[in-house]
């Protein structure tokens, strides 16, 4: 995992590298300063492009300085630099950075005032203003400034953050910060990149390592992490010889109605292709033809005949809400579940049903996981305004009821009931459809039938039901959540 810090921590990792590495701050300055154009050129390799880059007169500003002798070294000649004088502090590494720049042929005009800034007739703006650490919307000079910028419609790179980016914490309903096509940031992605609000500010980001010392950085306390691929391989446990079905569990899906059988059919698809020795599916008697047609690996239980069980401790995993509808019925049954005190996987629906019932919330088994999309989570636990205040609910909630809550999004985030966020980073767009979140409820509880930890269920679900859909994605425009189920076995294995 990498641990994900905040800009106070970033600077302290920073000066840690400088006084044990050790190295001139100058120096790191530097290597971020090449790692930011090295990916800079590998995108915008055309050397007849005009480039306008803006620096502010701190650490940001420098690295922009920095960027402009390398970029003239690597053969763009027309540059301009504009120094963006709004403020009567300057850092020494900025000072120089000029002092180096002024040695050059780089054009260079100060802007004491934002209405200095005539127009800018550049092909492409490198915006190096306000580092990490603001707090606060953007006033006065720079935000006149950086509507200036947006209003040219010329595509931006973001030197390590747009500048009026909050690198983390609540996000202000009306941003007005630059409006990034791409930003280059050092060694960590901010933790903000993750919320769905950050789209405002940059289309995508690209993380380059400048040398900060990574030992320091993984040792820090931190809320969120970011799931790696190297996680997942060492996760996965291979199946062994002599082996056996029920060696790999015993899953019970609790989905479907008259008019959503195929909610029922996609979580069963999933458990079973993600490994469930066993999968019985809790469906309505007039789904029976459907599932065998379909499914005839997995088995049926009659929905009116399950609360005649006597024995639900015989499944290893109990997923109950995909398309299963609101009723009374469905109510006693999910509170049946509840009281048997077996963790379980409770989704779409089965949400639904807690929201109406808050009563079962402090009933949860524990270890049992909530899946919930952004409206269901909210009707579960309250309005938010933000992503980051949704967040610090889910944490508290998961430490409080000792759950893991899956906060479906881009960015899936999986909140542990120890208080970590677990970022998931795969994932694509074409997958916007409907039935994912079936398939991802039918491969957590595939994996807890298989007796992985809660967390780590939730972890690998999330990421190979992620990763399916971006394999499959790379050919096609539109991914069904069919083809993203049949395709997780395949997944698995490569991962292994």
């Amino acid at each position: 995992m990498q641990t994900l810090l905040t800009s106070a921590q970033m600077h302290k990792a920073d000066e840690f590298t400088i006084e044990h590495l050790p190295i001139a701050s100058i120096d790191l300055m530097e290597k971020a300063a090449r790692a930011f154009a090295h990916c800079f050129l590998r995108d915008e390799f055309d050397t007849s492009k005009s480039i306008a880059i803006f620096c502010g007169k701190g650490n940001n500003g420098g690295d922009g300085l920095a960027i402009a002798h390398l970029l003239l070294h690597n053969g763009y000649s027309n540059i301009k630099v504009y120094l963006v004088n709004f403020s009567d502090k300057q850092s020494s590494d900025y000072a120089i950075n000029l002092q180096r720049l002024e040695e050059s042929r780089c054009k260079k005009i100060i802007l004491n005032t934002a209405a200095d800034l005539k127009s800018i007739k550049s092909d492409i703006v490198i915006d190096a203003i306000l580092g990490s650490g603001l707090n606060k919307p953007l006033a006065g000079e720079y935000a006149t400034l950086v509507h200036h910028i947006n209003q040219s419609k010329t595509r931006v790179y973001a030197v390590d953050v747009p500048t009026g980016f909050f690198a983390e914490g609540k996000l202000p309903k009306e941003y007005n910060g630059i409006k990034a096509l791409k930003t280059i940031c050092f060694q960590r992605p901010k933790i903000n990149f993750f919320m769905p609000e950050s789209i405002l500010a940059t289309t995508q980001y690209e993380v380059v390592q400048i040398g900060l010392d990574e030992t320091f950085i993984q040792k820090q306390l931190a809320d969120f992490y970011l799931i790696e691929e190297r996680d997942i391989r060492h996760t996965l446990k291979p199946r062994k010889p002599f082996s056996h079905k029920g060696t790999y569990g015993h899953a019970l899906i609790i989905a479907g109605n008259t008019n959503t059988m195929g909610a029922a059919l996609l979580s069963a698809m999933a458990c079973l292709h993600t490994g469930a020795g066993l999968t019985t599916a809790c469906i309505p008697q007039s789904g029976l033809v459907a599932l065998n047609n379909k499914l005839p690996e997995v088995m049926a239980l009659p929905r009116d005949e399950y609360l005649q069980i006597e024995n639900p401790e015989k499944y290893q995993a109990i997923a109950i809400g995909p398309g299963l509808g609101i009723s009374i019925e469905n109510e006693r049954i999910l509170e049946h579940l509840i009281t048997t005190n077996q963790p379980l996987v409770i989704d779409a629906d089965g949400l639904n049903i807690l929201a109406e019932r808050k009563d079962l919330m402090e009933k949860l088994p524990a270890h049992s996981v909530l899946t919930p999309h952004m409206k269901e989570f909210d009707r579960l636990f309250g309005t938010h305004d933000s992503w980051w205040e949704r967040l610090q609910t889910a944490k508290e909630q998961s430490v409080k009821l000792k759950i893991v809550i899956v906060l479906k999004n881009q960015y899936t985030f999986i909140c542990s009931s120890e208080g970590k966020i677990f970022i998931n980073p795969t994932g694509h767009p074409a997958m916007a459809q409907g039935g994912m979140g079936d398939v991802l409820a039918g491969v957590i509880a595939a994996f807890l039938a298989q007796k992985y930890t809660t967390i780590d269920a939730a972890i690998l679900g999330c990421y190979i039901h992620g990763k399916t859909g971006d394999g499959l994605a790379k050919e096609k425009y539109v991914v069904t959540a069919s083809e993203v189920a049949a395709g997780i076995a395949s997944i698995i294995q490569e991962l292994m």
